[in-house]
């Protein structure tokens, strides 16, 4: 696990003390499974695939009149730069221009490709740049949502970014040399969603510095088994574990949320790809500049107002920090998001990409730049997945963070997360625009167990910020499970457990149907039944909402996104990003 003096690249590029001195190799990046420079298969590479028709849960450009729906504590020391979101710096971190773009690039890949025509044998051509790895590295699987009435599903695609430097391309952009080679970190994560009707997107970030439980992946090309870790730790570590797909098994374990794809970057082309927009426009309440007295900051300079801005002053935009609101990544990545969205207007509005010789470079760059699970490996499922994307108006995408709290220089989920990541697997517009929904409770298909043979935890988790936790509860519940037939559960007397809403949780899949008949027992709804890893076995918790009596009183269901998502709408071109009163002039 890595530690505090963990050799990592500094925030201006410069290299990092005693970190690794690279070969010289300007190879793929290290992480990504790619075929050998003659064309043949490395051994125990992914190898990119053959055109074998679109993309699981989306249509072909070619199916005409098919449904357009879907078929179907260990903690990182690798700080910030001074800002509350990524703690002290210690070990240095990565330099932030080539976190910054990489969102930007995989929107950008994707409506390129999409929009970028080619003859066969180029189309052929470019097939062969884009890398592929598996999709899901884990054990546990999320099963995918139930379609809606008209046979229409999600779709739902993590979108990360890899710090990976093992190219003289990568580390043009900033990267230090001696940072080749090392373990991959997954600095940049977003879950695009997709709604089922294709009538809006969600898009939740989650902070690089979040604190998770990486569960064990297994590397399906040496079989390389990486435990689970023990404790939580940074959520960018997942990468270094396989391969992009544990930092799937890592959002899919924690969120639930079933994960349909992934599209992985680095940094080659990305400037190149940024610029295709032609100047984006965005928004500081006051002139800004974006440096401290040591040299150190993003060194954006803009005047109050809005400005258009491409090429080095929009790689300075996502970089910057120190500049905006608090100074943490926080901020920037509430920065990235107004960016985001204005280059998907502009996108939408202008025509920017015209040119067909630009067109075909830019796709090369783009194919060049990406990983991506076998569902996506050719360019017409990528195109197939920018017809998708594109039926969605600017005005029905949200932009999202994962609501968070700091634990010293790192964040945990907060329960308003579990609440946006509900919304989104109950398919439900994070904008309040869906007409109401009633939720659709899935009984499981695992079979219960007889209700004496169910074994049963109970706890205390009626502990709030304001209030001690209710005397007795998890007794008093346990004695209720009894009762009711079920001799095997047993209170758990800690009380130091917090849960708002009172919850079952269970470990594996064999265990859901057992979950699912003691909420019946007690009228807990199946909404309120989930997996997770932080339990051995069934576990009921009693939550704040149920501190007193012996019969459950669901709470009535609160469909908003929380306030602490820090919503931002795609179509509000009014945004403008507070500005630092220190970083002023």
């Amino acid at each position: 696990m890595p530690t505090g003096d963990t050799k990592t690249p500094s925030d201006d590029g410069s290299p990092a003390r005693g970190a690794k001195t690279p070969s010289g190799d300007s190879g793929p990046a290290r992480g990504a499974k790619t075929p050998s420079s003659d064309g043949r298969p490395v051994r125990g590479a992914k190898t990119p695939g053959r055109d074998s028709g679109p993309a699981s849960g989306v249509r072909s450009a070619n199916q005409e009149g098919a449904s357009a729906a879907g078929a179907g504590p260990s903690v990182d020391d690798r700080g910030g730069d001074g800002g509350k979101g990524g703690g002290r710096r210690r070990g240095g971190r990565p330099p932030r221009r080539r976190r910054a773009l990489k969102w930007s690039a995989v929107v950008l890949a994707v409506l390129i490709l999409g929009t970028a025509g080619t003859g066969y044998f180029y189309y052929r051509h470019l097939n062969g740049n884009i890398k592929k790895d598996a999709l899901n590295l884990g054990d546990n699987k999320v099963a995918a949502p139930t379609p809606n009435a008209a046979g229409q599903t999600p779709l739902n695609i993590l979108l990360i970014g890899s710090d990976a430097r093992d190219t003289e391309e990568n580390q043009k952009l900033g990267g230090a040399r001696e940072t080749f080679g090392a373990t991959p970190l997954a600095d940049v994560q977003m879950l695009l969603h997709l709604s089922a009707d294709r009538t809006n997107m969600s898009v939740i970030s989650m902070p690089r510095d979040t604190l998770v439980k990486i569960p064990k992946c297994t590397d399906p090309d040496d079989g390389k088994v990486y435990a689970a870790t023990q404790g939580r730790t940074m959520t960018n570590q997942s990468l270094g574990h396989g391969g992009p797909g544990c930092t799937v098994a890592t959002w899919q374990e924690l969120t639930g949320i079933h994960i349909d794809h992934f599209i992985m970057v680095d940094f080659a082309g990305v400037v190149s790809m940024a610029d295709a927009v032609g100047g984006v426009p965005v928004c500081v309440d006051a002139n800004i500049h974006s440096r401290t007295s040591d040299g150190k900051g993003s060194g954006l300079k803009l005047e109050k107002g809005t400005s258009y801005i491409q090429g080095e002053q929009a790689l300075q935009w996502l970089r910057t920090r120190y500049g905006f609101e608090d100074g943490s990544d926080l901020a920037r990545a509430k920065a990235q998001h107004m960016y985001m969205n204005a280059m998907v207007r502009q996108l939408r509005e202008n025509a920017t990409l015209s040119s067909p010789n630009k067109l075909r470079r830019l796709a090369e760059e783009a194919t060049r730049a990406m990983t991506v699970d076998p569902g996506l490996d050719t360019v017409r499922k990528l195109y197939d997945l920018s017809t998708e994307l594109r039926k969605v108006e600017p005005k029905r995408i949200t932009m999202t963070t994962m609501p968070n709290r700091y634990v010293g220089a790192r964040v945990e989920p907060t329960e308003d997360a579990e609440q946006l990541f509900r919304l989104v697997r109950e398919d439900i517009a994070l904008d309040g625009k869906d007409k109401t929904k009633k939720a659709e409770e899935k009984a499981s298909t695992d079979p219960a167990a007889a209700d004496d043979e169910i074994a049963v935890q109970v706890r205390n988790g009626t502990r709030t910020d304001t209030l001690a936790p209710a005397s007795g509860r998890a007794s008093t519940v346990a004695g209720l499970l009894k009762e009711e037939g079920f001799t095997e559960a047993v209170a758990d007397t800690d009380g130091s457990w917090s849960e708002d809403q009172t919850v079952v949780r269970y470990p594996s899949a064999d265990l859901e149907g057992d979950a699912q008949r003691v909420a019946e027992a007690l009228g807990i709804p199946l909404s309120s039944v989930q997996r997770s890893t932080d339990v051995s076995g069934v576990t009921l918790v009693v939550g704040a909402d149920w501190r007193t009596g012996t019969d459950y009183k669901a709470p009535k269901r609160n469909d908003r996104t929380p306030k602490s998502a820090d919503a931002l709408n795609g179509a509000d071109d009014k945004a403008c990003m507070h500005v630092n009163p220190g970083f002023t002039w």
